[in-house]
């Protein structure tokens, strides 16, 4: 694939993660009541929801910012795995649910891996070891 193509890509696939973390992020910290609702499903105090919309922000920052783009994604799959695990915990459905947050993680590495020529050539992908 040309790296101008790869380049927009992944802007495309980060805009779409980045979009999503601001709203998921701004929602709790307006504090509405779908999310107390499913903070309360989920076992949370209510409470949690500002501090919870300001880690998020935080480590939408960290992503955002190139010099620190990897350690912002690292720190959302962390947020992402609690995610994860707090829908497993409540028997919430597998593919909508519990796996939205591997959704998202694919989108933030995807996007990542296509923007950065220095994580690809970190992590390069091989067709085959065949040809060697």
């Amino acid at each position: 694939m040309k790296t101008k193509a790869m380049l927009w890509i992944g802007r495309v696939l980060s805009g779409l993660l980045i979009l999503f973390m601001l709203f998921d992020s701004v929602i709790k910290l307006v504090k509405i009541q779908p999310v107390t609702d499913a903070l309360t499903q989920l076992g949370y105090s209510d409470r949690l929801a500002r501090p919870i919309g300001v880690i998020e922000l935080v480590i939408l920052a960290l992503y955002v910012i190139p010099r620190t783009a990897v350690l912002g994604a690292v720190l959302l799959m962390g947020v992402l795995g609690g995610a994860i695990a707090s829908h497993l915990r409540v028997g919430d459905p597998l593919a909508s649910h519990v796996l939205f947050g591997v959704y998202l993680g694919l989108l933030a590495w995807g996007g990542l891996y296509l923007r950065d020529p220095a994580l690809r050539a970190v992590f390069p992908v091989r067709l085959s070891t065949a040809a060697r």
